[in-house]
C-alpha cells in the first residue's frame, strides 16, 4: 500500500508529512499540485472522508487574487481548475485521507502497516 501526498514544495506541512512517512520506512507518492492537477477520481476518493468546503485553502493567496470570497462559485470546478487552492497536505491511504498536518491519524495509519 502507498501513501500519497498531495502538496506543494514550497509547503512547510507537505515536507513534514513526506518525512514523517520517511522516518517509519513507508512508500509515499508525491504529487505536486504545481505540475500535475488532481483528477476529477482522486477528488471524489478524498471526499469520502473529507467534505470539499474543508479542501478549498480560503486563507491561501490563490483563493484571495482570484476574488473567490466576493464570488459565487462552484468550490469542486474551481479545486479541479486550479489545483493550488488546495489546502495542504492532502494525505491519501487506502482506508482514509487527511488535509494539513495530522501526525496523529498518520500515526495509526503506519501502526497497521507494520501489523
Amino acid at each position: 500500500m502507498i501513501i500519497q501526498i498531495f502538496g506543494t514544495k514550497k509547503c512547510k506541512d507537505t515536507q513534514k508529512a513526506i518525512r514523517f512517512f520517511k522516518e517509519r520506512r513507508i512508500q509515499t507518492q508525491f504529487i505536486n499540485l504545481q505540475e500535475k492537477d488532481m483528477s476529477q477520481g482522486e477528488l471524489n476518493n478524498v471526499r469520502k472522508y473529507i467534505p470539499l468546503e474543508e479542501l478549498i485553502d480560503k486563507n491561501g493567496k490563490q483563493y484571495e487574487a482570484k476574488n473567490l470570497k466576493y464570488l459565487r462559485h462552484n468550490i469542486e470546478q474551481e479545486l479541479l481548475n486550479d489545483p493550488l487552492l488546495f489546502k495542504t497536505p492532502i494525505v491519501r491511504c487506502a482506508n482514509g485521507a487527511t488535509v494539513g498536518y495530522q501526525p496523529e491519524i498518520w500515526q495509526n495509519w503506519a501502526d497497521t502497516f507494520k501489523a
